[in-house]
């Protein structure tokens, strides 16, 4: 069965403790077939050239600061997948992509803390690769080779956040600030219209483009994605909305 390709909005590692999202993504994962192994793309590693990270299990990356000690302690000791990581070398050497090896890279939290919800077994294979730039057609046409890998029983995830702006959150109010509000109505209108060129150029045509992303690498994992499903963008939907202390978390499926 062809697996579907996701853009997830991930949180951070306190989504564990909210109310609602946890309970999203795990009956998120219920409906879909079970992966053979997930691919996954985190706006928390940027590294070119591209970088597929452990292929064992290696202790994960916590990429925070000023937490309780207790999101520290959290393990996901998902089995590697180097089967996957030598189908996901060849093809991208092999369409002129320089691809390294880091194993002893381990899942950061744009990857783990989902899949903690979404996969609570962490019975399933999962490599990590990294964004080795945030050009979304560049993006894109890598996703694009990696398209065949769904039919093998590969998901796919683009693991980011719909709006980011922790800086700009320090000054909101109550409830979601208006930039973040209008992106997300931006973005979910130009997803249901399959509108690829608009959301590729969304820091200069979406309302609040540069507030809702000062840097990119939140929204970026969306067109890994959107390659990889780009015979499915017209059955997209968004699985999960609304807000969280302000942010978009809004999460889209592609076939």
């Amino acid at each position: 069965m062809r697996m579907p390709a996701l853009y997830l909005s991930h949180g951070a590692p306190p989504l564990a403790d909210d109310p609602v999202w946890p309970g999203q993504l795990a009956d998120w994962a219920a409906d879909l077939p079970r992966p053979r192994a997930i691919l996954m793309i985190s706006a928390h590693w940027e590294e070119a050239p591209l970088a597929l990270g452990a292929t064992g299990t290696v202790p994960l990356v916590y990429d925070f600061w000023g937490f309780p000690e207790h999101y520290y302690r959290v393990h996901y000791p998902a089995p590697g997948a180097p089967e996957l990581a030598d189908r996901v070398r060849r093809t991208l050497r092999g369409a002129g992509t320089p691809v390294q090896d880091l194993p002893e890279r381990g899942l950061d939290h744009g990857a783990y803390v989902p899949l903690v919800e979404m996969y609570p077994d962490a019975g399933v294979p999962v490599l990590q690769m990294s964004l080795p730039t945030l050009d979304p057609r560049r993006l894109m046409d890598i996703g694009r080779r990696l398209a065949p890998l769904r039919d093998e029983g590969v998901l796919i995830v683009g693991s980011g956040f719909f709006t980011h702006n922790l800086a700009a959150l320090k000054h909101a109010g109550s409830g979601p600030p208006s930039w973040s509000a209008e992106f997300d109505a931006w973005g979910r209108e130009a997803l249901e219209a399959g509108d690829v060129d608009v959301l590729a150029d969304f820091a200069h045509k979406a309302p609040a483009g540069r507030l809702a992303h000062p840097r990119t690498e939140h929204f970026a994992p969306l067109f890994v994605a959107m390659g990889a499903a780009e015979g499915d963008l017209g059955g997209q939907r968004s699985v999960i909305d609304g807000f969280w202390m302000g942010l978009a978390k809004r999460s889209v499926q592609f076939g």
